[in-house]
């Protein structure tokens, strides 16, 4: 096997079934379970690697349920007498009594196929045509009808690009497949991963051989590490000041990856990426789902809060449940003990609580019990990352929040408009950086900023900072953001960016886990977001600023669960480049804005008119 860097192999370890395999062998999986692996053909003849491992005490008297994972990441290790040191979840689940099915999908590692990223679905299915819910179908309905001894209920699920094979197979509608548990789900690539908002996310740059290289046959190796950039410097920005350009970049590292020149040449929301939007699609849901994602998940934030809310509109009585926690991407599936995000602390035994109370519960009832019965669980459960605790909600977004408004005033947040303007210069050749977490910047895909200290941001020029007095009770954000901004600029067109900031007070305590860290006036990151202001209109008909015209430019940022506590002050930072989280709005109007060259890079002055604001939930 070809050996990657360790950011590569950090990266699949989180959310890939197959790096279980490589841990320490735990003897409790052979022991207990049969292994069978067998190719189950879709209903266009592609025949799909699968393997079943089946508790070796069932019986016809001791039926079981299944519980499925299908994924693009490999379902090593292969061969009936190599055994996964772990299946299923969570520990719990694995000692639990369950059939536990993995699956290569379509196009990847021993499956047939052809792969493409984020299969598009068919709305209007004929007998011939296949996508994603079509094979999970198939592949349900062949276990059901072949595994011996099973009592015809199946769950899936998964994290990252697994959670949206659990995502898209919920509109299988199979009526074995009773539960399903996304994790961490892309729902629209617009606004997952790759992009937000259509701004191409360049800290995902290294990602691309694993998503745009195509084997040639079946194989239990990955096929693509000769293309994997190497790491050169622990500073993680030379590597990008270096590459220059997006074009330049994609032009050296990329030119033969099909994946990068689909983004680069779809630079507006398109067919290409409408085809690539789950969410439309969830109608008339009947099974029971358990949505999970990361409030720090740098990732996939907006996946499984769009798709709880898509199916809670659409499907009312869907036995849904959403659970956020005060994790990174896919970090609820390993306990660490004490639990933290970059240097904050948010208590001990999270993902335990989670996987014991939530998940185990999720499954052992709707698997082993009554599906037409409530399993009990919250309607959804939030983790304050302020506060740290955990908040139940019978209604989500809560009915009980009420919409509040925060002004951006001379460098204050204040509770009514203003008049006033405030202005910086944005210079594309010298952007603001995301992170001085230098290191961090090698990582495979960005991690830690989600809540990284700010505090190097907010004294730039080109950084427009408000921030509220001292705090004299607790506020608790809960629910959803929305930045409703005025602007202008002497330049045609500009992103901007949104940061929500919780300010510590100077006493605040040190932790003697992290000595170097200085809590005292910490700057902790909460929520954020960008917005291209070409896209404020129209997401289709991208549209150029007017120079010097005050314009309205609207978008949301993701949900929150924060209170701010009483003696910390709330702060917003507004920039227009966060590099190199993102590629470097050149601030002159191009059709397609990723073939920018550095001949295009135009110094702006842009004002935030005291009239803007963000529109927040406050729950008393």
């Amino acid at each position: 096997m070809k050996k990657f860097s360790s950011a590569f192999l950090l990266f699949v370890f989180v959310f890939s079934f197959s790096q279980d395999q490589k841990r320490a062998v735990d003897p409790y999986v052979q022991d207990h379970y049969t292994k069978k692996e067998m190719y189950i053909t879709m209903r266009d003849g592609v025949k799909l690697f699968t393997s079943v491992y089946t508790p070796k005490d069932i019986s016809k008297s001791k039926k079981y349920p299944m519980v499925m994972q299908r994924t693009c990441y490999s379902i090593a290790p292969y061969g009936e007498d190599k055994f996964a040191t772990r299946l299923g979840p969570n520990p719990f689940m694995m000692k639990d009594g369950y059939i536990y099915v993995y699956q290569d999908v379509r196009g990847r590692y021993m499956s047939e196929g052809n792969w493409t990223n984020m299969t598009p679905q068919v709305e209007h299915k004929t007998k011939k045509d296949v996508d994603e819910s079509t094979d999970t179908y198939d592949t349900v309905d062949w276990l059901v009808k072949n595994i011996q001894n099973n009592n015809g209920k199946v769950g899936q699920y998964g994290t990252s690009y697994p959670g949206f094979y659990t995502a898209v197979g919920i509109l299988s509608n199979h009526p074995a497949l009773v539960a399903s548990s996304p994790q961490a789900p892309i729902s629209n690539f617009w606004n997952d991963d790759f992009l937000h908002n259509g701004r191409f996310l360049l800290g995902y740059f290294r990602t691309f051989p694993v998503f745009g290289i195509q084997k040639t046959k079946p194989t239990t190796e990955a096929w693509y590490g000769d293309t994997m950039i190497k790491k050169y410097s622990n500073d993680g920005l030379k590597f990008f000041t270096d590459m220059g350009t997006l074009k330049e970049g994609v032009d050296k590292f990329y030119k033969n990856n099909f994946f990068m020149q689909e983004i680069m040449y779809h630079p507006n929301y398109d067919q290409f990426w409408q085809e690539r939007n789950l969410l439309p699609h969830f109608k008339n849901v009947n099974q029971a789902v358990l949505v999970v994602g990361g409030l720090f998940d740098a990732e996939d934030l907006s996946g499984p809060l769009n798709i709880y809310k898509a199916i809670e509109k659409s499907s009312p009585k869907a036995k849904s449940t959403l659970v956020m926690g005060p994790f990174s991407h896919g970090a609820w599936g390993r306990e660490t003990g004490k639990a933290y995000h970059n240097d904050i602390y948010f208590g001990d035994s999270i993902a335990t609580y989670y996987q014991k109370n939530l998940e185990t519960k999720f499954f052992a009832h709707y698997l082993k019990g009554n599906t037409k019965e409530d399993a009990g669980l919250p309607e959804a459960i939030l983790f304050d990352t302020g506060s740290k605790k955990w908040h139940e909600f019978a209604k989500y977004p809560s009915p009980d929040a009420k919409k509040t408004d925060f002004y951006f005033v001379n460098n204050k947040i204040e509770m009514e408009p203003s008049q006033t303007t405030t202005e910086y210069y944005s210079d594309p050749s010298k952007p603001v950086i995301s992170s001085e977490n230098l290191k961090d910047l090698n990582g495979f895909t960005p991690r830690n900023y989600m809540s990284e200290d700010q505090r190097f941001a907010e004294m730039r020029p080109d950084v427009a900072t408000f921030t509220t007095d001292v705090l004299n009770d607790d506020v608790t954000f809960g629910g959803e953001l929305m930045a409703k901004l005025n602007i202008s600029s002497t330049s045609d067109d500009a992103d901007f960016i949104v940061k929500l900031i919780d300010v510590y007070p100077d006493n605040e305590p040190e932790n003697a886990d992290k000595p170097n860290v200085i809590l005292q006036n910490y700057h902790q990151m909460v929520r954020s977001e960008i917005m291209p202001a070409r896209f404020r209109n129209s997401i289709e008909k991208p549209e150029a600023l007017v120079p010097n015209q005050k314009t309205a430019v609207d978008f949301k940022l993701q949900d929150v669960m924060h209170t701010f506590k009483k003696g910390h002050k709330i702060q917003v930072q507004i920039e227009s480049t966060w590099f190199p989280l993102f590629t470097v709005n050149p601030q002159k109007y191009i059709p397609n804005v990723n073939l920018a060259t550095k001949a295009d890079y135009t110094k702006a002055f842009i004002k935030i008119y005291g009239d803007s604001k963000l529109e927040v939930d406050v729950i008393k």
